[in-house]
Formats: C-alpha cells, structure tokens, sequence
C-alpha cells in the first residue's frame, strides 16, 4: 500500500508514550463515532485495553464498522443518557483512564432535537462523571468539548481557554454546559479524590472515515463522488481546521500529564491547528477538489439557513507551552491525507498506516 510522506508543521512536537498506554485500561466513550473509531484504533496501536461505551453507528457506512472497531475493544452499545446503564459498565471495566467523546456533535441536528442535544451532551456527561466518581480505579479524565463553547464575539484572534462560555446554538450552548458541568464535578467531587479531569476543546476535525450529513468535508466527498458540485451556505466562513489525528495525540497527551500530575492539568486545553491553517469554506473545499480533481466544486447554496458564526479560531499555546503539543500537518497535506483515505481499499490498513507516519513523524 502507498506511503504517503509526511511532513511536520511544528518541530518539537511530542507523541503519546507507548510505555504509559501499553497495558493501560481505558473507557472510551463515542468509539463507534468519526473520532472515536480514529482513537480506537490509536490506542489499539499503543496496545491500551479499551472499553467502548457507545450508540450504534448512525451512518451508512461508517468508519467503526469498516475498520472492524468490535473487534479492537471491549464492545458496549448503551446510551449515555441511560445513568444506570453508563454505571454498570464502568463499574465492571474498571477503568484508569477515561476519554469522554461520546455526544450529539452536529450544529443544525441540535436545532431539530434540542431537548435531545442537551440530554445527551450535558445530562449524558454528568452520568459519566458520576459513574467515574465512585469507581475508585479512575484516576485521570479527559471529557471533550469543542472549540464552539466559547461566546462567539466575533473576534480575529483566537479564543484562549479563559475566554467566556457560551454559544448561540442548541449544540455550541450545550457543549459550553458540559464545560461547566465537567467544572463542577472536579470542584466538588474529583479533586478531594486526587483524580484529574481536564476538558479539550479541538477544532473542525477532518480526515478520512467521517460520513456525517451537514459537515464540510464529508458533504464535498459525497458530491464530488457524485459527479456534482457541492452547495455550501456560508463560504467565507473562518474555522480551525485539522486532521483528526491532531487533537487525538492532544487528548493522550493530556492524559498523560493528567495521570502524572492531577492538580496542575485539571483545567480546560485548545487543540487548533496553526494560525495559517485557519481557514474559509471556500478555501477548503478547493484544496481539497484538488485531491479529487475536481474542477467545478462548489456552488452557494440559496435560501435562509440557521445562525452559524462567520469567524472562529483558536489559541492552543498553552497546550504548546505545557504538553509539548503542536500541530504537524498543514491544511493541504490533512485533506490530501483525507482524500487518500476515502480512495483506499481497505480502511483498516490505510488508518493504521497513517496513524503510524503520524506518530514516526517526531520522536516519542
């Protein structure tokens, strides 16, 4: 199978330690998802035992069943809006680490289902909390949020993390919730038991395996596969953008520092992509019909669409500063990545092969 050389964006990155992983138990939560079928099998490759806490996959196809994500883990389908039953399954994998990613992820689905957005992101995080706070084996969690949790003001510079919450949609509003939630639960609860909980907050996450309806990248590859152009609403909107890859390795790193030092990580950290890469629509939508050779991609979509920000971006130096985290790839070279992946046989290879040249590209 074709290599594809990889080239840093930042030097001086670190990897996660395969020494702290192997072995490790882990509860990942959202494992039939995009991202988290992308960090099962990370994890699968630094020989963590996991636990998977999830719905069923919800698109067809998706990437957890074209890799054969069942078989990498210890396979659970439960909602995490059911208490008792995320309770019952920490309660027997008896975790050490646990990596929250489960979540309604999409802006306008929370418009249609708000109610069920906010029972599944904030009340869904507080069943996972909880469970975590009376299993004693958990000492270090890592609960994502997203970088849309902040109060868009519409500001050129990029959010740092001690910028307000908020959010103008059901999905960003609830995600700021969790923040809160997540804030709550370490005050009150998790740091008189010495356990170590940070939130993270990544940026627009790209990369092959990702069939979601209303998202950029995976609405273009449908399009383009279809011989069509893609109609896209707001193409001069600003978003940080990265491969997945990226806050995946930020996530672990975070684990890490967490597991080593509760109090001093316990906060919440940016992962965002360098301030070149932060991007409009229209930009990545032609990168990437470069990949495709595609040469009409994109036409505006008429009509009224619901409320989205025109400019998001953020700052992840302190991530740099105190993790050693960094971005790696550019922009073009993530959607090549993308697009290489969508073309590719078998999936499974192809995301090990890619998360292997990832994690080569610096030493661990």
């Amino acid at each position: 199978m074709e290599k594809l050389a990889l080239k840093p964006n930042g030097a001086g990155a670190l990897a996660p330690d395969p020494a702290f992983w192997a072995g490790r138990r882990v509860l990942l939560t959202g494992h039939t998802g995009f991202k988290g079928s992308w960090l099962l099998v990370l994890l699968d490759t630094l020989r963590a035992k996991v636990t998977g806490l999830a719905l069923a996959p919800d698109t067809v196809p998706s990437m957890f069943e074209l890799i054969g994500g069942a078989s990498l883990c210890d396979h659970n389908v439960a909602d995490i809006g059911d208490a008792a039953a995320v309770e019952a399954i920490v309660t027997r994998a008896q975790p050490e680490i646990v990596l929250h990613l489960a979540a309604q992820p999409l802006v306008r689905a929370s418009y249609a289902d708000p109610l069920g957005t906010y029972r599944t992101n904030v009340m869904g995080t507080a069943h996972v909390l909880e469970a975590c706070r009376k299993t004693a084996s958990v000492g270090t969690i890592v609960s994502i949020t997203t970088d849309k949790c902040y109060a868009n003001d519409g500001r050129i510079a990029g959010y740092r993390e001690d910028a307000p919450l908020g959010g103008h949609d059901p999905y960003s509003n609830s995600k700021a919730c969790a923040e809160l939630v997540s804030a709550c639960w370490r005050d009150s609860f998790l740091a008189t038991l010495g356990t170590g909980l940070a939130t993270a907050r990544a940026g627009n996450v790209i990369g092959g395996g990702d069939w979601a309806a209303d998202r950029l990248v995976p609405d273009a590859i449908r399009a383009f596969s279809a011989g069509r152009p893609l109609e896209i609403r707001n193409p001069d909107a600003v978003r940080p953008w990265q491969h997945v890859l990226e806050p995946l390795t930020g996530y672990l790193l975070l684990a890490e520092a967490l597991a080593a030092d509760p109090a001093s990580f316990a906060r919440g950290w940016n992962f965002g992509p360098a301030p070149a890469d932060m991007a409009s629509v229209r930009e990545v939508i032609d990168l990437l019909a470069g990949h495709w050779s595609v040469t009409q991609p994109w036409a505006k979509q008429p009509g009224e669409h619901p409320h989205e920000a025109a400019m998001l971006t953020l700052d992840s130096s302190a991530a740099a500063d105190a993790l050693g985290w960094r971005p790696r790839l550019s922009l073009d070279r993530a959607l090549a990545l993308t697009a290489h992946w969508y073309h590719a046989d078998d999936k499974r290879a192809t995301t090990t092969a890619q998360i292997e040249d990832f994690l080569a590209m610096v030493p661990a």
